[in-house]
Order: structure tokens, then sequence, then C-alpha cells
């Protein structure tokens, strides 16, 4: 079972630039496609990036587009999300997410979360 740890969050102002990190242990990345979700105060926990296993295809939500990129370096078993342009609304603790399907099932690993605060 793979195991994730977030790093790299923290204060930052508006217009500024932040790198998440997430580091996969226990597990090889290359067999998960990978995610970030975030969740803000009093909000559900919604989809930000994601890339497949073999980095070939990436996905972001309409509100991070053109500011926030996601990467991997599979033989670092790592997952990076560079946010730039960061804003106000980007605050929230942002999640790494791991998906690997077996036998057609998805089987969902999560981090425990790394806090960004933008202030305005």
């Amino acid at each position: 079972q793979v195991q994730l740890l977030e790093s790299g969050g923290g204060l930052v102002q508006a217009g500024d630039s932040l790198t998440l990190s997430c580091a996969a242990h226990g597990g090889t990345v290359s067999s998960y496609s990978m995610s970030w979700f975030r969740q803000a105060p009093g909000k559900e926990r919604e989809f930000v990036a994601g890339i497949s296993r073999d980095g070939a295809f990436t996905g972001y939500a309409d509100s991070v587009k053109g500011r926030f990129t996601v990467s991997r370096d599979n033989a670092k078993n790592t997952v990076m999300l560079q946010m730039d342009s960061l804003r106000p609304e980007d605050t929230a603790v942002y999640y790494c997410n791991a998906e690997r399907l077996i036998m057609g099932v998805p089987f969902n690993y999560w981090g425990q979360g790394t806090q960004v605060t933008v202030s305005s």
C-alpha cells in the first residue's frame, strides 16, 4: 500500500509562486495515476490537477488552468504541483492522491495534506 507525503505548503502573497511535492513510499508511483485535490474551509474537496502514469496526459480544473502545472518524476517516486500567480481563493489544504485500477476497481490513496495560504 502506497503512502503519500506532501510538502511545500506555506504562507505567500497574491501573485507569488509555490511548488508542492508529493513523495510516495511503500509503492511505485509509476503504477498510479496521480492527482492533486484541495479543500478550503467550509467547502468540499475539489480536483485541482491530474497526471497519467507515464506523464503523457495532464488535466486541470478551470480555476487553475494556465497557472498551475502538474508533473512527475517516476524515478524519484515524486509528483509536483507548480503553482504560479497565486490568488487568495487558492487558499486551501492541498492533498495528493494516487489511484490504481485493480481488475477494474479503483483504489485510492491520500496524503495528509499541506496547507497553502495566499494573502491579498
